[in-house]
């Protein structure tokens, strides 16, 4: 997986962890020699993050060597050895946490994801992301959302149309609102709207519009709204998704669940990196 600026992203990181060098593995070892270890995972879940990882290790230590027992998507238990590598003692121990902390997030994203995917199963929804990412990372997050089985929603402000509740309040109502965005947008673009309530949703099936969602509804409000909208349009819900409650929230024929904890509330796959 190259994504777009990873190099740069792991150097970032880099220098933020080592700032001028590893003063204890510089006191301690001398810069020739050579050490083997192993990541091993702590937890079962999705992995992800391994190629990030490589290049974390690659820039403190060019020369290394790497042999993956676990790609990203695949599965791991806990005691899997997700990465083998070999090199300098110095680079490996200055680019244990850095590499780590990507592993463990990531992979914590893709495992969370899939335990909401399998929650709605065989109800047709599609689980989303959001865009509370971490600052820097979320190409990576949503990267990792997609190895958990999940959709990805907007990768930012210029890659779709959502008119949400400040847009509508200072335009003076959601059909103020679509009105200016058809006279400006390309025809392919979908428009979608943030309702508060029924009334809105009301109002913004009869301005005609491809997509609603449905902020912080209750489960009848939702069943409501699904009634309410016939499929004139897509539903999405939002707000309030846990994994308690999304199975029924999918069983009310909503087409999409987006839910920012996948990014921004994840728990980290515990993994460590221990020298052979």
């Amino acid at each position: 997986m190259d994504i777009l600026g990873s190099e740069e992203l792991v150097k970032n990181t880099l220098k933020e962890d080592l700032g001028r060098g590893d003063i204890t593995g510089n006191l301690l070892f001398p810069p020739d020699l050579p050490a083997k270890a192993e990541i091993i995972a702590k937890d079962e879940g999705v992995i992800a993050g391994v190629d990030l990882a490589r290049k974390v290790f690659l820039v403190v230590n060019p020369g290394v060597n790497f042999e993956y027992s676990i790609t990203d998507g695949s599965r791991g238990r806990s005691g899997d050895i997700v990465i083998r590598l070999q090199g300098l003692a110095r680079g490996i121990l200055s680019g244990e946490r850095v590499a780590l902390n990507f592993l463990q997030h990531l992979s914590g994203v893709a495992t969370l994801t899939s335990r909401f995917v399998e929650a709605v199963k065989p109800y047709p929804v599609k689980i989303l992301d959001t865009r509370k990412t971490m600052p820097g990372l979320r190409l990576w997050e949503k990267y990792a959302v997609r190895l958990g089985g999940g959709i990805n929603h907007r990768l930012g402000l210029d890659d779709g149309i959502l008119i949400k509740d400040n847009h509508i309040r200072l335009c003076g109502g959601i059909k103020e609102a679509v009105k200016r965005i058809r006279q400006q947008a390309p025809h392919l673009m979908r428009i979608e709207v943030e309702a508060e309530n029924l009334s809105q949703v009301k109002e913004a099936l009869e301005a005609g519009v491809e997509i609603i969602l449905l902020d912080n509804f209750s489960l009848k409000e939702i069943a409501r709204a699904v009634e309410m909208v016939e499929r004139k349009a897509l539903l999405e819900v939002s707000g309030g998704i846990t994994l308690a409650n999304v199975r029924e929230i999918a069983a009310t024929g909503v087409n999409f669940i987006s839910i920012g904890q996948l990014t921004h509330s994840a728990p980290a796959l515990d993994m460590s990196l221990e020298v052979i």
